[in-house]
């Protein structure tokens, strides 16, 4: 199907990173036809440094290519199936919401190995681990990508979904950091952290850090990722050193220093990168490429959860392939039609979060109104409508 001799390409698609966009975008092409290669550096099972919820969203995703994906995976082990979260204002007052969708957390490197997995059961996609993407270039006919040690590749199509540092990114869309549009994170996992429960993750905001939130989610066998993200624009403006932040808060916070006193610390305080959706309006994909995830910027500004959207973005992704190869047309143009459907399905979505964000981000006095109104009949609603 690929319209070119078979000595020119490889592949017709290559997908660049195996994580919840790329493996989604892999199995929205199971059925195509297309020879699909699916590329990261990384030997799986590996880390991803992440605040680990996997929001009820993804799932309805997944479900939509095929209702046994979602069974298979509610079979994880470790996992934490999350019933409600547990809102704590700067004021100390606290908030608890329902949700609506089923969803739960998993450490990362259960999780994405389990999707990795789908791919290898249910496609025909050939799978190529510690492959890692060193460059590429966008010729008339053709992609040529220049692996690691020298090798190379070409294809039809190229998907980035290589993450916050995506190298297709940075090769075709290159763009400066933007502060304001940016969460930096650290997060560690503890056990026998008093008062954690299973089926509730908290969020716990302060005057001191408004731009951001401190979370503690369960994850399953008693053990907890807690975290802090802050606006990046934030961290540079005041030199915030987050590992340390994040110390001090679980060891001075009303709410948390004596949940701590016994809790002990799994492993090193890791930091990450998160670019925020929402932002002004960026260009996705160009000619016989597109990029997907976080590769995209499609990071939720209020919540910080971007497992949906990366899953959202990489089955989009998968259907703009097959219609390029369909039509023979690989053009910037068209890619365009991939563009539209990621702006109407996610962005506005990210955009409204943006603006809440950026609202609240110094007013502790309204957040702890909106907590205090959503105690009041009816109003409940209306505040869980609001935050997502």
């Amino acid at each position: 199907m690929s319209g070119f001799p078979e000595n020119i390409l490889d592949y017709d698609v290559a997908i660049i990173g195996a994580g919840p966009a790329g493996t989604a975008c892999a199995l929205a092409l199971r059925h195509s036809g297309l020879r699909v290669a699916l590329l990261d550096k990384a030997q799986f099972p590996r880390d991803k440094v992440c605040g680990d919820a996997v929001p009820g969203q993804a799932f309805k995703a997944l479900r939509q290519l095929d209702p046994a994906f979602v069974d298979e995976l509610w079979q994880l082990q470790p996992r934490d199936d999350v019933r409600d979260s547990r809102l704590v204002a700067p004021s100390g007052a606290g908030l608890t919401l329902q949700w609506k969708l089923p969803s739960f957390n998993s450490p990362r490197e259960t999780f994405d190995a389990a999707l990795l997995g789908l791919v290898r059961a249910h496609s025909d996609t050939t799978i190529l681990e510690n492959t890692g993407l060193k460059g590429l270039e966008v010729m008339p006919e053709a992609v040529r990508l220049h692996l690691a040690e020298g090798a190379e590749l070409t294809c039809g199509v190229v998907i980035g979904c290589d993450g916050a540092n995506s190298v297709v990114g940075r090769k075709l869309l290159p763009a400066p950091l933007d502060r304001a549009h940016h969460c930096a994170g650290v997060r560690a996992y503890y056990e026998n952290v008093g008062g954690a429960s299973s089926g509730t993750t908290e969020f716990f905001l302060s005057s001191d850090y408004l731009a951001g939130y401190v979370w503690l989610f369960p994850v399953g066998e008693g053990r907890c990722n807690v975290g802090l993200g802050m606006l990046s624009e934030i961290v540079s403006e005041h030199k915030v050193d987050l590992k340390e932040t994040l110390t001090h808060v679980l060891a001075t916070h009303p709410e948390l220093a004596g949940r701590f006193a016994q809790a002990r610390q799994l492993g090193p305080i890791v930091g990450f990168g998160l670019p925020l959706g929402g932002g002004r309006t960026r260009r996705i994909s160009g000619g016989r490429f597109m990029l997907c995830g976080d590769a995209a910027s499609l990071i939720d500004p209020l919540q910080g959860h971007g497992i949906d959207t990366a899953i959202q973005s990489g089955i989009l992704a998968g259907a703009q392939a097959a219609s390029c190869f369909e039509k023979q047309d690989f053009s910037a143009e068209f890619m365009r039609q991939y563009d539209a459907r990621v702006e109407h399905k996610i962005g506005r979505k990210l955009a409204k979060s943006y603006r809440l964000m950026r609202f609240l981000s110094n007013k502790a006095w309204l957040v702890n109104a909106a907590v205090c109104l959503a105690r009041v009949p009816g109003l409940k609603p209306w505040v869980q409508k609001a935050i997502g």
